[in-house]
């Protein structure tokens, strides 16, 4: 029962999709909430927007394969829009010499692609798949519950054959990984993956990417491209939120959390007006949250010098363009029907490319060759377009956070006409396909969607901010030092993608506070 003096049981800071997802739980438990959203739309990064007249995008996260599926079930997010269509081939990666690599769900027919570079490559591929399920799987059954420490996760496999699975996860990087496994160059490039780590050689890297390959996990019939773009799932929270009596209010800036007595007692808008909570409930960042949204006086030193030195380095370019025609990539397709193999691209020839684009942007430089993950969902959704034509989206590894000597509104159109060259390299009729574009830089993601560094994950997802480390290490249960106030967004455990967990789980925490 609401305290008369209060304006709101909850209030959720930012309706991306861990905000909505909180919120929608909290409401469906009973609570009055209120969720306040600086944009004039709901979503953040989980979004769908007209960035070009007739054309609509994925403008931030583009892909679901990690998305809950107790969530989906519990909000009833398909009566409520959700709807999703299945990627096969799973992945299409074209290679400079004009050969060209698929990989399909049937794993036999991925087989049958691998064996054209190497047979022997081709055999490890199912103990690749082996691997990965049970390296995930260490992972996975701790996503919708508070984080494990290593030494847990280390408790929990003893004795079992997963023992020696963590320990190569410890012990090896993402390079050891794949080279142990396969033998072909392209191969390797296909497969290799460091995610916020980076640098591919590093220690840990495979640890983090475990929690990527979770998907093995998710529902087939969750995972893919999303109908109406990424922005459908947000929508359809917004709509199980509001079933519940969830007040969702847009373009409402917060200036500041209110604290007295130690306590979070509300917040206070940019037009000075205070709204008064019981419970208050960041979907922003850990950084932007304590250094940004509360007064320095209601911190303790230490912990506001530890959320200052949280990593956000790792940092990724967004371009997207409106298209005539389709990008040509006919050569690489011989006797493959249909374009559904367009809708997954991956640009990355080699571990050595792979490299250099994370070692360019650690020195400051955007990628002169970078790894792209490209995507045309209108392959399989014309909504996403009025009449012909296509959209397509580009995820640049890497770029740096701040580049060096110049800042990014002076290079965003050299650098966005070097990701054209780069791709129309593979697609010849890339230049004249495009009919417009618009390159997202770590600075316009950090103004667009309020994320620190541009920082898609809050902060990066390495081995020191992961599981019971993140966002720091003895203070990961979403509840936060400042009494009544939590955190739900992806700078908790699980971390980043839309997976929904991160509101879940801290929903969660607010009822067992709720009800202490």
């Amino acid at each position: 029962m609401l305290n008369e003096s209060y304006d709101f049981d909850a209030i959720v800071l930012g309706a991306g999709h861990n905000g909505l997802t909180a919120a929608a739980y909290l409401g469906r438990a009973g609570l009055k909430v209120l969720v306040l959203e600086r944009r004039a739309n709901v979503g953040g990064a989980c979004s769908t927007e007209e960035l070009f007249p007739g054309f609509r995008f994925s403008s931030c996260a583009y892909i679901c394969h990690l998305l809950q599926e107790k969530v989906i079930e519990d909000l009833e997010l398909r009566k409520h829009g959700f709807r999703v269509y299945p990627l096969d081939p799973v992945k299409f990666s074209p290679f400079p010499d004009g050969r060209a690599l698929l990989i399909w769900d049937d794993i036999e027919k991925s087989q049958e692609a691998i064996a054209a570079f190497s047979r022997q490559d081709a055999k490890a591929y199912p103990r690749w798949l082996d691997f990965w399920r049970r390296a995930s799987g260490i992972i996975y059954p701790y996503f919708l519950t508070c984080p494990p420490t290593l030494e847990e996760l280390a408790i929990h496999v003893q004795g079992t054959r997963d023992e020696s699975t963590l320990n190569t996860l410890l012990t090896l990087s993402m390079t050891d990984l794949v080279t142990d496994f396969f033998e072909s160059e392209y191969i390797q490039g296909s497969f290799i993956q460091a995610q916020d780590v980076g640098d591919p050689n590093v220690k840990g890297s495979a640890l983090c990417y475990a929690l990527q390959r979770c998907d093995i996990f998710s529902n087939p019939e969750s995972t893919g491209i999303v109908h109406g773009g990424m922005g459908s799932i947000t929508q359809a929270m917004r709509r199980a939120a509001e079933t519940y009596g969830v007040d969702i209010r847009t373009g409402a800036q917060v200036k500041k959390i209110v604290v007295a007595k130690k306590q979070a007692q509300g917040v206070q808008l940019d037009d000075d007006q205070i709204i008064t909570s019981r419970v208050v409930l960041s979907n922003a960042d850990p950084k932007r949250t304590f250094l940004n949204l509360i007064s320095s006086e209601d911190l303790d030193p230490h912990f506001r010098s530890q959320i200052e030195g949280l990593r956000t380095h790792a940092a990724y370019l967004k371009f997207h363009a409106s298209l005539k025609e389709l990008p040509d990539f006919s050569r690489y397709l011989q006797g493959i029907s249909g374009e559904q193999a367009l809708a997954m691209i991956k640009i990355c020839p080699s571990i050595e490319y792979y490299q250099k684009s994370w070692n360019d942007a650690h020195q400051g430089r955007p990628a002169e060759n970078p790894v792209m993950e490209v995507q045309i969902p209108t392959v399989f959704d014309r909504s996403l377009v009025d009449g012909d034509g296509h959209v397509m989206s580009v995820w640049g590894l890497y770029a740096p956070v701040s580049p060096a000597g110049t800042d990014w509104p002076s290079i965003r159109q050299e650098v966005g006409n070097s990701l054209i060259n780069t791709l129309s390299t593979y697609a010849p009729n890339l230049h004249d396909a495009i009919l417009d574009w618009s390159l997202f830089t770590p600075d316009d993601l950090s103004q667009r969607v309020a994320l620190t560094d541009g920082n898609i994950r809050h902060i990066d997802i390495v081995p020191s901010q992961f599981l019971s480390q993140r966002p720091l290490k003895k203070w990961s249960h979403y509840r936060t030092p400042v009494d009544g106030l939590f955190l739900c967004g992806a700078g908790c455990h699980p971390g980043g993608e839309v997976t929904a967990a991160p509101g879940h789980n801290a929903a969660h925490e607010v009822l067992k506070h709720w009800n202490h």
